[in-house]
């Protein structure tokens, strides 16, 4: 957590920490060990958006910002390299999504990336700031929405030490996407014990204009965006699924035999192996083959008989290729109504025994297979059937189960009370759950996991080859790196625990030559360890001190992160660092209009009206402003616009469910020109008034 000491401005981390031989637990304990027996361990308090992550076999983490960058973890220096930039597009959820490594990675280094290449999709043009020319329109021909067409793209690339060598990329497979317009894009990627890759793909579709029930929008001017029955429900489009594929040596792929259809069968995709899925945002595969998925609920509050069920998450254990029904049933008894959204007027309830897919954006088969059901089903409220899971909003992140290893020696790894039980965190919630499966992969018991422990936003977790578990929080706020978020790892103590290490600066910027007095106070070992300490002040991978408190000249300009490692007897270590841009000072950028608590109806256009103020002259084009609406905890990117003034419309159907949570989150971001470039960013917030 970013926090600030008294007497010096600083940043103070709690971080990282390392391992030793232990003894081994005979038996599972008939409850788990209590809170205390745990340690959250700080790894990267500065992350960027942070995505999604991976561990290697040697416990560096890479980890993902939505903006392009990879960054690495370095456990026997304590850094935190960039280990990469990848251009992306980034209108409203685009961005770099998952990472995963190679079964093989020991031997090959391939890491796998899912995300939006850049592509020549139209942008806003800053000389005319009453029109967005990123944003897709929502009414039109198939000529005015085919300059959107782009693709979510899922390659490889060698890590080069602690690079990701972009040069190496191979192309794996690209996922049609409809650009300009929210939402749910992202994937995570993950491999099964046969080597099997797996791929879960959001439905790509707008849900902002259905009222919080099932986008099935199919008039001719209308765009296609807004009916999910193109992706989700279509046979023949990979968006809304799990896929899963064989990738080769060159990077082509072939398909494993059990998907859920043929290679070759007409009006099929053969990579898919689950379909009728919303926003499957998070999964991992079992051992045994078994997929956790997590999949995001639809807005609505309430049931309305005329259009559907609330809206509801799900959590299922997929162990064979199915149809999970979206957008057409939550379950095989909770089935969508048929909408014309020309005439405003329901139909029937869909069947989901046997769900037809008559839209006219469909090129895939028009009979569906049957709809299956999810293990855990839940909504905003208290769940009769499973009520621990509370109340609140809907994020459900499927997570990894533990697999404990009784000939590990890690003195952090997790114990074996927690063997094979898979995890579910809720982003909404702040919180994860363990889960016992009984035959058929049914949910028989929901129990708190480390419940004093803080999960801000968990975004995903891993257990590492230690058996500790690496969490990536996103902490509170809206496309941006928030005060809470970090990657951070979650170790069963047993003996020692790691120190805890507090660094301040006397100086936060400035130019170069720039003298930086650098001090530990406050570094404690809840043991009462003797520590040890080094310093790397310039990010060469080399020590420059060894002293609780040092003086460092930065006789360069550069974006530096200078780093504090600090080591007990038996060899457990932790780290932190500060942010310290050596160079031109970053720009300060406020928002003139609109301002917070400005009066608004959703539907209105907000003009804007952005100031900058910096060392270096401002060009006003390289200005963003993007609009997000905010919906409970979390937000949905909109549209972005250049410029320093300009004007954002605010869209949202009225009848939108949850619209007491709803609000319009405007972010402005420049990025001058300075040695080295610095970002500044400001934010507001407006909350609607009553119609």
């Amino acid at each position: 957590m970013k926090r600030l000491l008294t007497g010096v401005p600083v940043f103070a981390l709690v971080a990282t920490a390392l391992m030793a031989p232990s003894p081994v637990a005979a038996t599972p304990a008939a409850a788990p060990p209590p809170d205390s027996d745990f340690q959250k361990v700080t790894l990267n308090d500065f992350p960027g958006e942070p995505i999604a992550l991976a561990v290697l076999p040697d416990k560096r983490v890479l980890h993902t910002a939505r903006k392009g960058e990879v960054r690495l973890n370095d456990p026997k220096s304590g850094r935190n390299i960039l280990a990469a930039t990848i251009p992306v597009y980034q209108h409203d959820e685009e961005g770099v999504q998952g990472i995963a490594i190679d079964n093989n990675f020991t031997s090959n280094k391939w890491v796998y990336v899912y995300y939006s290449p850049v592509l020549n999709t139209p942008r806003d043009d800053p000389s005319t700031p009453t029109v967005n020319e990123g944003d897709a329109p929502e009414e039109g021909t198939a000529a005015d929405f085919a300059p959107f067409k782009g693709v979510m793209r899922l390659s490889r690339f060698k890590l080069n030490g602690n690079a990701l060598a972009l040069s190496t990329e191979q192309k794996i497979l690209d996922v049609p996407t409809d650009r300009g317009m929210c939402c749910h894009v992202g994937g995570k990627i993950d491999f099964d014990a046969a080597g099997n890759l797996y791929l879960s793909t959001g439905d790509d579709s707008n849900p902002f204009q259905s009222d919080g029930y099932t986008p099935i929008d199919e008039r001719a001017n209308r765009n296609p965006v807004f009916d999910a029955q193109r992706s989700a429900g279509n046979t023949n489009d990979l968006r809304g699924k799990i896929l899963r594929i064989k990738v080769g040596g060159n990077g082509s792929y072939t398909i494993p035999k059990g998907n859920l259809f043929k290679k070759g069968q007409a009006y099929t995709r053969p990579e898919i192996y689950a379909m009728g899925l919303r926003n499957p945002f998070r999964f991992t595969v079992s051992p045994d083959g078994v997929v956790y998925v997590g999949d995001y609920s639809p807005d609505a509050n309430t049931p309305n008989p005329e259009r559907g069920p609330a809206g509801q998450g799900r959590w299922a254990a997929i162990d064979k290729p199915a149809n999970y029904g979206w957008p057409y049933c939550v379950a095989p008894d909770q089935p969508y109504v048929d909408y014309d959204f020309a005439t405003g007027t329901s139909g029937e309830p869909f069947n989901c025994a046997a769900p037809v897919n008559d839209s006219p954006h469909n090129t895939g088969l028009r009979n569906l297979p049957a709809v299956e059901k999810a293990e855990i089903i839940y909504g905003y409220g208290p769940s009769a059937e499973f009520p621990e899971l509370g109340t609140g909003g809907i994020g459900p992140m499927g997570g990894p189960a533990y697999q404990y290893d009784p000939d590990s020696e890690s003195a952090t790894k997790w114990p074996e009370y927690f063997d094979g039980k898979p995890l579910l965190a809720e982003w909404t919630r702040d919180y994860v759950k363990a889960l016992t499966l009984g035959p058929d992969n049914q949910v028989t018991t929901i129990e708190p996991v480390l419940p004093s422990v803080v999960f801000d936003n968990p975004m995903d977790l891993e257990f590492g080859p230690d058996g500790s578990l690496y969490v990536l929080e996103y902490g509170d706020g809206y496309f941006s790196e928030n005060p809470e978020a970090q990657l951070a790892r979650i170790d069963y103590v047993r003996g020692n625990r790691s120190p805890i290490v507090q660094i301040q600066a006397s100086r936060t910027s400035g130019e170069a030559p720039l003298t930086v007095t650098f001090t530990s106070n406050g570094t404690t070992d809840p043991d009462g360890d003797s520590l040890r300490y080094a310093w790397d002040f310039n990010n060469d991978g080399i020590v420059d001190s060894r002293q609780p408190n040092a003086v460092y000249t930065y006789t360069e300009n550069g974006n530096y992160r200078p780093v504090l490692k600090v080591t007990d007897p038996t060899g457990r270590w932790a780290s932190a660092e500060i942010i310290l841009p050596v160079g031109t000072a970053a720009p300060q950028v406020t928002f003139v209009t609109p301002t917070a608590d400005q009066p608004f109806q959703f539907g209105d256009t907000v003009t804007f009206q952005v100031q900058v103020a910096d060392d270096q002259p401002v060009d006003c084009s390289r200005v963003t402003v993007t609009y997000i609406l905010g919906h409970d905890q979390h937000g949905h990117p909109l549209s972005t616009a250049s410029g320093c003034t300009g004007s954002i419309t605010t869209f949202l159907d009225p009848g939108h469910a949850g619209a007491d949570n709803l609000r319009a989150v405007f972010v402005a971001e420049y990025t001058d020109t300075g040695t080295p470039a610095q970002t500044g960013t400001a934010q507001v917030v407006l909350t609607p008034t009553a119609p």
